[in-house]
């Protein structure tokens, strides 16, 4: 059977068009690095990379997260540390406060900084992190936790709710402690503060007198301590939650080196074997060209 000219013209001209096409491809992998320039190029490879792309999504937005809990742990810590500083203060001053030759007004001076320790109290349970949320009234983040009272040296204003965040696939974490439970759990140190001061400013007149204030001291120093004991406690969950998100962090970053390994034998390039092949697709090119020229006549590829 004869093959007409057209014919032949034409399959050579496909055949060389082919071959461009894959030079074409073989220099954009080249200049980009990757492997892929669509899923067509490998269907199973490209879907495998969707699938560790998205998990490596994933894998990044619980590392976001955990960031965004151990700022706010991390706050709380440091304010808690400076709660624990001022109760231990002030349970010095008060074990002064029961020194038998001291007058009325001695203890009325130190009454004056258990007022001051009060206040500072107040100020520290009042703080406020980063974003201007108070760091303890639960999710009521706007409202100040604690107001001052006369009686019972500061009340509770905000909620039992504590702030979760999902730190990772199986671990929702609480990254926020309430008022209620850092200052007054085991003892209210508000009331304890406010007992104390009052105690310190009422004169003693008589052995009876000096006995009620010998037995109300103890009872504060004691109230303090278990106030001291709670806020450790507390501190100590904290502190374990931010070694937690440390080990978190650890394996989210293995994670993060696997997928990224993974992605790069779908999708890096083989810098070697591709220029490798490109030097033969142009050696290929050359023949396919110097072929055409002698099977059609076509001078005008002499010129090529």
């Amino acid at each position: 059977m004869r093959i007409s000219t057209n014919t032949m013209y034409q399959s050579g001209i496909n055949q060389i068009g082919n071959l461009q096409s894959e030079q074409s491809k073989l220099q954009q992998q080249i200049a980009t690095g990757k492997r892929l320039a669509s899923a067509a190029d490998d269907p199973v490879a490209a879907a495998k990379a969707l699938s560790v792309s998205s998990a490596q999504g994933i894998n990044q937005k619980y590392a976001d997260s955990r960031q965004t809990a151990q700022a706010k742990l991390n706050t709380i810590e440091s304010n808690l540390t400076a709660v624990t500083n001022l109760m231990v203060s002030t349970q010095s001053s008060l074990v002064g406060a029961g020194n038998g030759t001291y007058s009325d007004s001695e203890r009325a001076f130190i009454a004056t900084e258990i007022k001051g320790a009060l206040q500072a109290m107040i100020a520290l349970s009042n703080t406020k992190d980063s974003n201007g949320n108070y760091l303890y009234s639960g999710y009521k983040t706007d409202t100040a936790p604690f107001v001052a009272s006369a009686s019972a040296g500061a009340t509770y204003a905000g909620d039992t709710n504590q702030q979760l965040i999902q730190v990772d696939t199986k671990r929702q974490m609480a990254v926020s402690v309430t008022g209620a439970s850092a200052f007054q759990g085991g003892s209210d140190v508000f009331q304890t503060l406010n007992n104390l001061a009052t105690l310190l400013d009422t004169p003693i007149t008589n052995a009876s007198e000096r006995t009620a204030f010998t037995n109300g001291l103890a009872t504060g120093l004691e109230n303090m301590r278990l106030s001291v004991d709670n806020v450790l406690n507390v501190r100590a969950s904290v502190g374990n939650k931010l070694t937690e998100i440390d080990a978190l962090d650890a394996d989210g970053s293995n994670r993060e080196l696997a997928y990224s390994t993974a992605l790069s034998g779908l999708q890096d390039l083989d810098y070697a074997t591709a220029l490798s092949d490109l030097s033969k697709q142009q050696t290929i090119m050359e023949a396919a060209q110097k072929s055409f020229v002698l099977v059609t006549g076509l001078s005008l590829f002499k010129y090529i």
